[in-house]
């Protein structure tokens, strides 16, 4: 059992969940004091992310025969991300409206507590708009946008720096040889980094237990049930479905990358299994430019379960409150949701600051009822970064296969073998 625990990231992880968890529960104190170790492990994570997406895209695509394949994967990669998010946030508000969680608690917005909030109130109405996005894509300083971790500024530059390397042919070659001794210097980097996977999955759990104890899901524990059932429907029937049409099993994905999924789980941080999933998709016969792309694009693009969350928190809000949306004050939600849901980063609060600043579009429903939610939204967090990372590998899978960038016989001999 010794052995097998030193050998085995994914048991590590599980024992320093499980330890975590105990902590927290019998000495709060010492669980809320152990944050450090959980946000030391997702520092040293996003310490590599940007380096290792810049180096991987400027190979991948100058390494690339036809440039014009690199605009066909981006589109193709934006318009599944948007077909997919767009049937979590339906799926999201169609289950919400069936079980109605929140109908019957009557709550007075004007007894909440809103003082925890404010942070994330303010930030939402400072959520920029979509010409500032889009122009924000673009880096001022590019070592600044390295420096800061800005994964879409950091992935347009490599993008074209790519694209310019592949013109210039030959000339190209010292500067790649370069940068790929200094990926391969990444990836045994992470190798190291992962050793502590497990002290940073102990002190994220012990932390989350401490602070917000087991009783504070008690009385919104609907809200969490419906969430996560959700999800799992949207993982198995959604995109086990797409998964199955391209020749694929879920069960496999899920058991191949079962070891940056319960990183994620206790980290609660899709961010924290990026270079591992990476690594993983590219091991099993995806091509480089199609990981490098997809993947850093999706973290901002394909947030399935930030969707889903979306969704159902607003409209379980309305119910809680007596404020029921009408199907116009729905529609408009969901159109706005399918704009805000594309600018949430993959990280713990993100989708708060989302909610915030989406939910007084409806109108009628008070900013400051996003208070409701604010005891168990660190333990939905956990939900919507796994069905985020789960969606973001699923779908790199499948345009690796429509675009013919990924070895199919490699893939399914390395998922069954998993």
């Amino acid at each position: 059992m010794r052995s097998f625990l030193k050998r085995s990231l994914y048991a590590q992880v599980i024992v320093a969940i499980i330890i975590g968890i105990f902590i927290g529960y019998f000495y709060p104190n010492v669980g809320i004091a152990l944050k450090p170790f959980g946000d030391g492990f997702i520092k040293l994570v996003k310490m590599v992310i940007a380096p290792l997406i810049f180096c991987t895209i400027v190979l991948g695509i100058a390494g690339m025969e036809d440039v014009k394949k690199v605009g066909k994967v981006g589109v193709k990669a934006m318009l599944y991300f948007e077909v997919m998010t767009t049937i979590a946030l339906i799926l999201g508000m169609v289950i919400v409206n069936i079980v109605q969680p929140g109908t019957g608690m009557n709550i007075d917005p004007a007894s909440m507590d809103t003082s925890g909030v404010q942070a994330y109130i303010k930030e939402g109405e400072q959520h920029e708009s979509l010409k500032d996005f889009l122009l924000g894509i673009i880096p001022e300083n590019v070592i600044g946008s390295l420096a800061t971790g800005n994964l879409l500024q950091v992935l347009f530059f490599a993008l074209l720096l790519g694209i310019a390397f592949s013109k210039i042919g030959d000339a190209a070659k010292p500067t790649l040889t370069v940068l790929q001794s200094f990926l391969d210097g990444l990836f045994a980097l992470i190798k190291i980094i992962m050793k502590v996977a497990p002290l940073g999955a102990m002190g994220a759990m012990g932390y989350t237990i401490g602070k917000y104890g087991l009783s504070s899901l008690a009385s919104l524990g609907i809200l969490m049930i419906c969430f996560y059932v959700t999800c799992l429907l949207f993982i198995f029937f959604i995109i086990g479905g797409v998964l199955h049409f391209c020749g694929f099993s879920i069960w496999q994905l899920l058991k191949y990358i079962k070891e940056e999924l319960l990183i994620v789980l206790g980290t609660s941080s899709s961010e924290s299994a990026l270079p591992g999933i990476m690594k993983k998709l590219q091991d099993m016969g995806c091509s480089k430019p199609v990981v490098g792309l997809v993947v850093p694009t999706g973290y901002s693009f394909n947030l399935d379960g930030t969707s889903i969350y979306l969704t159902m928190s607003a409209i379980f809000i309305a119910q809680a409150l007596d404020m029921h949306m009408n199907f116009n004050q729905q529609l408009t939600l969901l159109v706005v949701l399918l704009l805000t849901s594309k600018g949430a980063a993959g990280v713990t609060g993100s989708g708060f600051v989302t909610l915030a600043a989406t939910l007084p579009v409806v109108g009628h429903v008070p900013v400051e009822s996003v208070a409701l939610i604010l005891g168990i939204d660190r333990f939905m967090s956990e939900a919507r970064a796994l069905t985020n990372i789960i969606g973001n590998t699923a779908a790199t899978i499948v345009i690796a296969k429509w675009e013919k960038e990924l070895d199919v016989e490699k893939a399914k001999q390395v998922l069954a073998s998993a």
